[in-house]
């Protein structure tokens, strides 16, 4: 279940790409399908450690193009340890509304990106967002959960101060957006009320067949409550 479009992201087979926070490594392994040479980051060792094999099941399985890189890397988003201008693309979903500092990981993104090269950010949307914070503490009032609900303008304003140019923005995953508000009503951890084990076999039912009626369902109701907020930046040209 992808939320960037590497293609509005220009990502090209051979160049270098950063995904900062790769979690499970949804992205990372995108990337790579597409010929990447690919970094996946993050501070957790166990799911670094599970993305090294579903790489290296990749390449042994042929589903990756021949000259295709992938690795991992632990570390810390505010003092990412690559050189300046070290990646072509760089992406950060569903990351900085986890991060204290984000403005000091915001700049830390656009340093290792070269001149020319993109960004894709994403965050959970606002509306979606603050709705799920009405409804449940339990949602967000968790170590290592959701800090702050962005704006649109909040964050490209972030990014742009940082030196960015920004091209656009899309919005994903609009039909996740009623689960989230289904769990946030019957309890977070309630996975077995009735509703929230109907909707979760329907998502289910979207990853792994994606049916044209959800695909359908989806394209409407991405842009009105989509889940995930999509932005994409662009670094200037050195002058």
């Amino acid at each position: 279940m992808l939320t960037v479009d590497f293609d509005r992201l220009g990502l090209r087979p051979g160049e270098r790409v950063l995904d900062m926070g790769c979690g499970a490594g949804r992205h990372a392994f995108e990337m790579y399908k597409r010929g990447a040479d690919v970094v996946a980051f993050d501070q957790d060792a166990d799911e670094l450690a599970t993305v090294r094999e579903w790489f290296a099941a990749m390449r042994d399985a042929g589903e990756v193009p021949a000259g295709a890189e992938a690795d991992v890397k632990e570390g810390d988003a505010l003092s990412l340890p690559f050189a300046d201008g070290e990646f072509d693309r760089v992406v950060a979903a569903e990351v900085l509304e986890h991060v204290p500092a984000d403005i000091q990981a915001i700049h830390e993104l656009v340093r290792v990106l070269r001149p020319g090269g993109t960004l894709a950010v994403s965050v959970p949307r606002w509306f979606p967002e603050i709705v799920n914070w009405k409804l449940s503490d339990d949602y967000h009032n968790t170590p290592g959960g959701h800090i702050r609900i962005y704006t649109d303008k909040e964050l490209v304003d972030k990014v742009t101060k940082a030196g960015m140019d920004f091209e656009g923005k899309d919005h994903a995953h609009g039909l996740h957006a009623p689960y989230w508000w289904i769990k946030c009503a019957v309890g977070v951890h309630n996975d077995d009320h009735p509703l929230a084990r109907a909707y979760h076999r329907l998502l289910v039912w979207e990853i792994m067949k994606n049916p044209k009626a959800l695909q359908v369902a989806g394209k409407l109701l991405d842009p009105v409550i989509g889940k995930s907020m999509v932005l994409y930046f662009r670094k200037p040209d050195a002058a």
